[in-house]
């Protein structure tokens, strides 16, 4: 794979849960080839190495949530009860921080190379969320300016306008007795 396909491919594995930029530890083991039961136990065996902004256990409410954004649990690619209805285990989410210290963790060729593209692909993500909003702060800024414009141009028309509207005949008073 290709170092600008793999981080395209990549970035569509980015999700966002609380409020941060994730990859889940399906996603990341498909991408180490082992197993994700594999690369659960090394982070556990490394504990001390994960904490809470670096990883995170998801909550049945955020599976479901995702399993009704993407439509099936297949396309997850978790392990599923023998009903075939659930997952067995909830997944864990690795922020980018975690995605890096995962390195230390899985030290093999491919975990090397992996994480090099993971931390492009997040890279990349960052700045192109950083063009839209800067331009959405470019176009805010224009349609300020052009507001100001607008209300100038209808004060212009209204001017216009009175001008061009002859102004009201007063009724002559007329002057003196009358009969």
């Amino acid at each position: 794979m290709s170092s600008a396909m793999g981080v395209e491919v990549i970035a569509t594995r980015i999700l966002e849960l609380r409020g941060k930029r994730v990859m889940l530890d399906r996603d990341l083991a498909k991408l180490y080839s082992v197993e994700a039961k594999r690369l659960n136990e090394q982070v556990k065996r490394n504990i001390k190495r994960f904490p809470s902004d670096f990883m995170f256990q998801l909550s049945w409410e955020e599976v479901e949530s995702l399993r009704s954004q993407i439509a099936t649990l297949n396309e997850l690619r978790y392990t599923f009860s023998k009903r075939g209805k659930h997952i067995k285990y909830l997944p864990y989410a690795f922020t980018e921080q975690g995605v890096a210290m995962l390195s230390s963790v899985l030290n093999s060729e491919r975990a090397i190379q992996v994480n090099i593209l993971i931390m492009r692909a997040f890279t990349k993500l960052r700045e192109i969320l950083l063009t839209h909003k800067e331009l959405a702060a470019k176009i805010e800024m224009l349609e300020n300016k052009y507001t100001e414009h607008d209300q100038t141009i209808k004060e212009i028309f209204r001017a216009i306008k009175q001008l061009l509207d002859p102004p009201a005949v007063k009724e002559k008073r007329i002057i003196g007795f009358g009969k």
